[in-house]
């Protein structure tokens, strides 16, 4: 199990940005501060180390007293999500219960992270939508069967439908999890963060923000060092074409 601190936020919605040489960059603003340490899990007690956070307080009406009793004790206003990031018993160790945690204390600006939420719902859905299929013509002598699945198995042989047969269903509403997207910029007034590409879930949902497992930096392509120019005119019309020249 990759061991990575991570922080829990709430997804604000989409802006834009302008880059210092002019580019205009989307991005997602997202919430993801102050965080507090609720808790704590160690090797001895409960057999493995992980860090308890919470985010969002919440009124103290909606709070059960078993939760109540571990934010008492904890010395922190009762948090709407509560998860865990496992960490090594030294990365633990360096933080106190009750701290508040800001981005900028886990995170750094252009740094990879991989994104973890709720994908949005879009109730029961066909095959074509689902799974992107083909479908019938809508030719001569095609009826009420354009966007059928069609066949989904024989009679004697196998006498079942085979497991994992792409078929219509519930859509969406899974936790997913997005990789290697660029934390652009941080907001340490506002305790947001700016996050270059595509971030699951719809607007003022939770979402948990972790470092990326797989990459240690990020690269725009495109950008950093300037290519060589080709001195074959054709694809330097190309090149312009497409508004790289």
């Amino acid at each position: 199990m990759a061991q990575r601190i991570g922080l829990v936020g709430k997804k604000i919605g989409m802006t834009q940005v302008f880059a210092d040489d002019g580019e205009r960059i989307p991005v997602t603003v997202i919430q993801a501060g102050p965080c507090y340490v609720v808790g704590k899990r160690t090797e001895d007690r409960d057999g493995y180390s992980a860090l308890v956070i919470g985010f969002d307080e919440k009124p103290l009406r909606l709070v059960s007293r078993p939760e109540a009793g571990l934010f008492k004790a904890s010395n922190v206003k009762p948090q709407r999500v509560v998860r865990e990031f496992r960490l090594p018993a030294a990365e633990v160790d360096k933080y106190q219960v009750g701290q508040a945690i800001a981005p900028s204390d886990v995170f750094a600006d252009g740094a990879p992270i991989d994104v973890t939420g709720e994908s949005k719902g879009k109730g029961f859905q066909g095959v074509i939508k689902m799974h992107h299929m083909k479908g019938m013509k809508n030719t001569h002598g095609t009826h009420e069967y354009f966007r059928h699945g069609g066949s989904i198995g024989c009679r004697l042989t196998p006498q079942r439908v085979h497991k994992g047969k792409r078929m219509s269903g519930h859509m969406g509403a899974e936790q997913v999890t997005v990789q290697n997207l660029q934390l652009y910029k941080i907001l340490p007034d506002e305790g947001c963060i700016l996050v270059r590409g595509a971030v699951p879930g719809a607007k003022n949902e939770y979402v948990v923000v972790h470092a990326a497992a797989t990459r240690t930096a990020y690269k725009v392509k495109g950008q950093g060092k300037e290519e060589v120019r080709s001195k074959n005119p054709l694809k330097a019309s190309k090149k312009a074409a497409a508004g790289r020249g």
